[in-house]
């Protein structure tokens, strides 16, 4: 919905040039570049809500998860969700400011049949937003863990970790620029307006090709695979199956005995007398009449 090419004073190339019209969106794009990035999160959340978008969470990662913006993001209505990264930040138990490592020691086990889910904690940032940190196990270094904290306390442990699982959609979304759409590659420049352009361009192809994607997708049904994967159903309607099993009727009722074979036709007519008028006309059922 929205990105934002960031740099600063010390390591920009060129500056802003003293002839740019200052009302242009390139002024605006060049002044942002130079304000932090919880400034430049907090005005795209903007901008996202002005246009309409809803939402519920923001999902964030290690990078962004820090006290001043998680305090812009409540601030609008919203939830956070996002991993917690080891540095120095403080967390207040009992009147006592922990690291993350502190916290960890003081928070109880979890009862879960997921074993990957270690410890659980509702604690404070330092600036006194109410959180809850769950402690959960790293998949590739089993005796290490990951923090996962948010702002909404009503969520259970493991709808936590579900709807922080979601982010991983994103880390998706840059592999398909860089690799499949070539954002690194396909232009090198030093202009910021050409860097601009190109991310703009190539993040609405990836748009469009995620649109087209989920018009085209199936509902994953087994009975709708199973439909089209045989082509016996897709040639077969219901008037030829109900011929079928007609005939079949018919033909066990003449290896019958004259008795059962009775009876089975009795039954049968009772059976076709009972249809209503538009399935009669649809089947040549005149040779079971008589």
């Amino acid at each position: 919905m929205d990105f934002a090419l960031l740099s600063s004073n010390k390591s920009s190339i060129n500056g802003i040039h003293e002839h740019i019209d200052k009302r242009t969106s390139g002024y605006k794009r060049r002044q942002e570049a130079l304000l932090p990035a919880p400034r430049v999160t907090a005005s795209m959340l903007d901008r996202a809500l002005k246009a309409g978008v809803t939402a519920s969470y923001v999902l964030m990662d290690s990078w962004f998860t820090h006290a001043p913006l998680i305090g812009e993001v409540v601030a609008r209505g919203l939830d956070v969700i996002g991993m917690v990264k080891n540095d120095k930040k403080r967390f207040l138990v009992q009147g006592r400011s922990l690291s993350l490592k502190g916290l960890y020691s003081v928070a109880p086990p979890v009862e879960s049949k997921k074993r990957q889910v270690l410890r659980s904690i509702r604690t404070e940032l330092a600036c006194g937003i109410p959180v809850h940190v769950v402690f959960v196990r790293h998949r590739s270094q089993k005796k290490e863990w990951l923090a996962i904290l948010t702002t909404d306390l009503s969520l259970t442990v493991e709808d936590i970790i579900r709807i922080y699982g979601i982010r991983w959609d994103i880390e998706v979304f840059f592999k398909c620029t860089k690799s499949l759409l070539r954002l690194q590659k396909e232009f090198q420049g030093r202009s910021y307006d050409l860097l601009i352009s190109h991310t703009t361009i190539v993040f609405s192809r990836y748009i469009l090709l995620a649109w087209q994607h989920r018009q085209s997708t199936d509902a994953r049904s087994f009975g709708g695979l199973f439909y089209l994967l045989c082509d016996e159903v897709g040639t077969l309607d219901w008037t030829i199956a109900l011929q079928q099993l007609l005939d079949l009727v018919n033909e066990i009722a003449k290896k019958a005995g004259k008795k059962l074979s009775a009876l089975i036709q009795c039954q049968l007519q009772q059976w076709i007398s009972a249809l209503p008028s538009y399935i009669k006309a649809c089947l040549p059922i005149s040779c079971c009449e008589s």
